[in-house]
């Protein structure tokens, strides 16, 4: 009877932990294995395949990562993830936030891990902050103005993020590679208006899921 149910326990724990690893979603051997990225993990993994492939030097990312590694399953702390990206490959990161105390968080963590070489974090706000950008942007990261269940605040996010995208519009190029966060939500997520527009002006989705991917229709990648 004991040993019964000991190995119903012992059963049921290893089904918990097999779930726990199964939803498990790294980028290992780039990130340590302990960091799980989840519904962003495909998507980011994409996106380093194609910063290596298109040589990008120049990363803007809107919204920044104010809980640092910390939050990799909650927000998929990019900042981190392209930053170290850009510290192997020769490029620099620039992230931009509104709030001082995510400005503040995110620039401890970069400093922690040694990439403030190649992370710049300002507090501005995004859309002036674009405007004012003068260099050519080979990957821009949209996940600025928080969502939430409220209509109003929907609406708002998604007017931003379409503002955005058209003040940098211009320093945009033919290889350049366009990520939008938090897109499979109530409403369309953060990136509905902006996506809709850039569909309208020459862009293709590439992979469209909780994140959306976009580059420019006559984008080709040789496999060869």
């Amino acid at each position: 009877m004991i040993n019964g149910i000991i190995a119903i326990l012992l059963v049921g724990l290893f089904g918990f932990f097999l779930g726990k690893f199964i939803k498990h979603k790294s980028l290992y051997p780039f990130m340590h294995f302990k960091y799980d990225f989840r519904k962003r993990r495909d998507t980011f993994k994409q996106c380093l395949e194609l910063l290596d492939y298109t040589n990008a030097k120049t990363i803007i990312e809107t919204g920044t990562s104010r809980e640092g590694l910390r939050g990799a399953k909650s927000n998929g702390a990019a900042t981190i993830v392209f930053g170290k990206w850009a510290k192997m490959n020769g490029a620099k990161l620039y992230s931009v936030d509104i709030s001082e105390e995510s400005v503040n968080n995110s620039q401890a963590e970069v400093d922690r891990q040694h990439l403030h070489d190649v992370v710049s974090v300002f507090q501005s706000d995004s859309v002036a902050f674009l405007v004012d950008f003068d260099q050519q942007v080979d990957f821009l990261y949209l996940d600025s103005y928080d969502y939430s269940d409220d209509v109003e605040v929907q609406k708002k996010s998604q007017e931003h993020h379409l503002a955005e995208f058209k003040a940098i519009e211009d320093q945009l190029h033919e290889n350049s590679l366009v990520l939008i966060d938090d897109c499979d939500l109530p409403n369309g997520g953060k990136g509905k208006l902006a996506i809709a527009y850039m569909l309208q002006n020459g862009w293709r989705i590439v992979t469209e899921a909780y994140q959306v991917l976009l580059v420019r229709d006559d984008f080709v990648i040789d496999k060869a």
